[in-house]
């Protein structure tokens, strides 16, 4: 039996100053075969040979700031899930989950600062 290979594909739409306007994805392999509109994508690979994290991270114009902290908030939380999986590491984990957690309303809080007018 031979190996299975599967393709997740991102398409950007860049607009007339080459900043991306459309972030489109599918994973036909993986259940979800037609287009899906995304605002942002952070993408990390790890270049076992270089030892290097090779990074895309591309967001649209229409991404505001509250969705990009819920989507860094979502992300790290997330890799703390991923991080214990990977060395069953609960302890560090947790604190990953907890600087999220922390993030979260700094970044909330720093957000109602900037939008609360002064009297």
């Amino acid at each position: 039996m031979g190996y299975m290979k599967s393709n997740i594909n991102i398409q950007v739409e860049l607009d007339e100053e080459k900043m991306p306007d459309i972030i489109e994805w599918n994973a036909p392999g993986g259940g979800v075969d037609d287009m899906q509109q995304a605002k942002a994508i952070l993408l990390g690979l790890w270049d076992g040979q270089e030892k290097s994290a090779l990074r895309i991270d591309l967001w649209t114009k229409k991404m505001m700031v509250d969705e990009m902290n819920d989507f860094f908030y979502q992300t790290l939380f997330g890799m703390a899930d991923t991080y214990v999986r990977a060395t069953k590491n609960a302890e560090l984990a947790n604190e990953l989950k907890t600087f999220a957690k922390e993030f979260l309303k700094k970044a909330s809080d720093a957000l109602e600062k900037e939008e609360t007018p002064n009297p």
